[in-house]
């Protein structure tokens, strides 16, 4: 079974049945490759391609440069990394999430209890699965408006501290024009008609937009 990228105006929408299936070969197939990985863990493109592969088959062709295709992936990865994680805690394990870096690490369960009145606003985004649906229309002002800088979420200091090194620097610089002339200048030589790959622009596009919100 692939899955592929989804309008809401087609005939899923109808079928909750398929998509709860299609989740429970994603919670094995993802708790598998984050077992393998072991403590380095694997970015999201890597956990991508991984269930792109022959072993799994589990998601189809992603044009990573169209929000509108990507976005369902992404969601539905993560949806399930948080039902995974979910799974996980009471046995002493919890998942770090992030597009960089995403991996399983040991937790104390005596100290894991949430802060009172605590709200999780991307793990009840990312569970409420009405969201793999959202139409093209607004899968586009979602994007826009992170761009604009309107979705004020930051990233954890590990996200940061690893697309800071993706983009060549040892810790953030002080200013976010630094990070933008690293960028402009990484993804030149990226380019696939310079010798890049597609992949490589990608993961330098994700660790900017952490490094974005960062400064924010």
């Amino acid at each position: 079974m692939t899955t592929t990228p989804h309008s809401p105006k087609q005939a899923d929408v109808q079928q909750p049945h398929w998509l709860e299936q299609q989740i429970e070969h994603l919670l094995l197939a993802v708790e598998h490759e984050l077992r393998a990985a072991g403590p380095l863990g694997l970015s999201e493109l890597e956990l991508i391609k991984a269930l792109q592969s022959d072993r799994w088959g589990l998601i189809g062709p992603v044009n990573f440069h169209q929000s509108e295709q990507l976005y369902p992936v992404h969601f539905l990865i993560f949806h399930t990394l948080y039902r995974l994680n979910d799974q996980l805690l009471p046995e002493g394990e919890s998942i770090h999430l992030s597009p960089i870096r995403i991996r399983l690490f040991a937790i104390d369960r005596d100290t894991n209890e949430s802060l009172p009145g605590h709200t999780d606003e991307l793990r009840s985004f990312y569970l409420d699965i009405g969201q793999y649906f959202m139409s093209n229309t607004e899968i586009r002002n979602m994007v826009d408006n992170f761009w604009k800088g309107t979705v004020r979420q930051k990233p954890d200091n590990t996200s940061v501290s690893s697309a800071a090194q993706r983009l060549g620097f040892e810790c953030p610089p002080a200013q976010f024009i630094t990070v933008k002339q690293q960028f402009r200048k990484l993804v030149m030589k990226a380019h696939p008609d310079r010798g890049g790959s597609t992949e490589e622009v990608q993961s330098l596009n994700e660790s900017f937009s952490i490094l974005k919100a960062y400064y924010s």
